[in-house]
C-alpha cells in the first residue's frame, strides 16, 4: 500500500471514530405538535415558548448540544404515530415531546415504551395519559385539576342550574365528569347536556338549546384554539344578553385568543393553571419576553412548552449528561421548580404535574381583557388518579 493510500485509510478511520462521538454530543428532541388546523395555536405557542427558553438558557446542557426537530401532525393521531416512528428510527431522537391533543399522546405512547425514551406531554390533558407508558411525563395539566375546583366554586356561589357544552373526546368527557361530580355533590343541577364534535364544530345550534334551558350559567370545555369561535357564536346568539355566564376550565378563555373575544367574555369565571395576568415577577418577565419575541401574549400552552423544555434541561443536568430514557425519567420524578404559572412539581408516583389552580374572572385591565385571579388552590394533584 502506498504512503498516500495508507494516510487516506487512516484519516477515514479517524473520521469514523470522531463521527459517533459528535453524534453522541447532540441531544435530539422530536417536537410533535399541530402547526396547522384547528389546534394550530397550541403548536405555535409551544414551539415559540421552547425557542424563547433556548434563547434565554442557551442550547448546550451537560455537554450536549440540544437540537429540536419540529414536526406538524395537524392533531391527527395517525400522523402523530407515523412521525414519532420516523423521529425515533431515522432521526434517533432522545425524547419525543409536544402532543396537542389526547389521541396524539395515546398514539405515541407504545412507541415511547418500545424505544425506552421519554414522552413529554406539554399540552394534552386527559387524566389517564401518563398511565399509557412508564416513559410519559406531563408538564401541562389534567382536566380533573380544574373541573373539580370550578364545580365546587359554582355550587358555593349561588349557581344552581347549569347547562354543559363539552367537546366530544376524552378531555371533554373528563371535564364534564369531574365538574358534574363536584357540582351536583354541592347541590347543583344539570339542566342541559350537549357534546360537540372535535373537528370543525358549529356551536350555534347547540347554543340555542342552552339558551332555551334558562340556566344560571353554562359550563364549557373546548380545546385551546376553539374558544374564539365559541365566544363569537355565544355573543351572536345573545347568551351574554340573556345573563347566562360562562364557567369552566380555563381552556375556553385562552390568553392567546382572549383579547379578540370582545366584551361578551367579560365576567366569565374559570379555574385554570395559568393567566398572563398572574402577578409574580417571574411571570411578568416571561410575558414581556414572549411579547417582545412573538408580538403576542402567551397562553397556558406556551407555559406547558416552557416548563417541558425546562424539565428536559434539568433532567440532563441531574443525570450528568446520561441520555438513556430510564435515567432521564427517574431524574424527572419529584422535580420541583418555580414556573411562570407558580410553583410546580412532578409527582414521583404518577409522573403527572402538581400545580396551583387559580379561579379567575375576565376583566378589562388597561383596555385589554385578562383572566384576573382571585382565589388560589395550592399544589393540586390529579384527582382522577388520587382516588384510584
Amino acid at each position: 500500500m502506498s504512503r498516500r493510500a495508507a494516510l487516506t485509510v487512516a484519516f477515514g478511520l479517524a473520521a469514523l471514530l470522531i463521527a459517533p462521538a459528535r453524534a453522541q454530543d447532540t441531544f435530539k428532541i422530536g417536537l410533535i405538535v399541530p402547526m396547522t388546523g384547528g389546534q394550530a395555536s397550541t403548536g405555535k405557542q409551544i414551539d415559540n415558548a421552547i425557542k424563547l427558553y433556548m434563547q434565554q438558557k442557551g442550547d448546550t446542557v451537560a455537554g450536549k448540544k440540544i437540537e429540536v426537530i419540529l414536526k406538524d401532525d395537524g392533531a391527527v393521531p395517525d400522523n402523530t404515530k407515523r412521525i414519532a416512528q420516523e423521529l425515533i428510527v431515522n432521526d434517533k431522537v432522545n425524547v419525543i415531546a409536544g402532543f396537542g391533543i389526547t389521541p396524539a399522546a395515546f398514539a405515541a405512547a407504545p412507541l415511547a415504551t418500545q424505544a425506552k425514551i421519554p414522552e413529554i406531554v406539554m399540552a394534552a390533558g386527559t387524566s389517564i395519559i401518563t398511565e399509557r407508558s412508564p416513559y410519559i411525563v406531563r408538564t401541562s395539566f389534567t382536566l380533573a385539576q380544574s373541573s373539580t375546583i370550578i364545580g365546587d366554586w359554582a355550587a358555593k356561589n349561588g349557581i344552581k342550574k347549569v347547562a354543559t357544552l363539552t367537546t366530544d373526546y376524552a378531555p371533554g368527557n373528563d371535564a364534564l365528569r369531574f365538574f358534574k361530580q363536584n357540582f351536583t355533590a354541592g347541590g347543583g343541577t344539570i339542566v342541559e347536556e350537549v357534546k360537540v364534535p372535535l373537528q370543525n364544530p358549529d356551536f350555534a345550534p347547540f347554543l340555542q338549546r342552552m339558551k332555551d334551558s334558562k340556566p344560571d350559567a353554562m359550563f364549557v370545555f373546548v380545546p385551546a384554539g376553539h374558544g374564539g369561535n365559541f365566544m363569537k357564536q355565544y355573543a351572536e346568539r345573545g347568551l351574554d344578553k340573556a345573563g347566562i355566564k360562562v364557567i369552566g376550565p380555563g381552556d375556553v378563555m385562552d390568553d392567546d385568543l382572549l383579547n379578540n373575544m370582545g366584551d361578551a367574555a367579560l365576567g366569565a369565571v374559570t379555574a385554570h393553571l395559568y393567566s398572563a395576568a398572574h402577578p409574580s415577577q417571574m411571570n411578568k418577565d416571561f410575558v414581556a419576553a414572549y411579547k417582545k419575541a412573538f408580538n403576542n401574549r402567551p397562553g397556558f400552552m406556551a407555559v406547558g412548552g416552557y416548563d417541558g423544555i425546562h424539565l428536559i434541561y434539568e433532567a440532563l443536568k441531574k443525570t450528568g449528561g446520561k441520555t438513556d430514557g430510564d435515567s432521564l425519567v427517574e431524574a424527572m420524578k419529584g422535580m420541583k421548580w418555580e414556573s411562570p404559572r407558580g410553583p410546580i412539581s412532578i409527582d414521583p408516583e404518577t409522573r403527572d404535574i402538581v400545580q396551583n389552580i387559580y379561579i379567575r374572572k375576565v376583566e378589562k385591565v388597561d383596555g385589554e381583557l385578562y383572566n384576573v385571579e382571585f382565589a388560589t388552590f395550592e399544589a393540586v394533584k390529579d384527582s382522577g388518579k388520587t382516588k384510584k
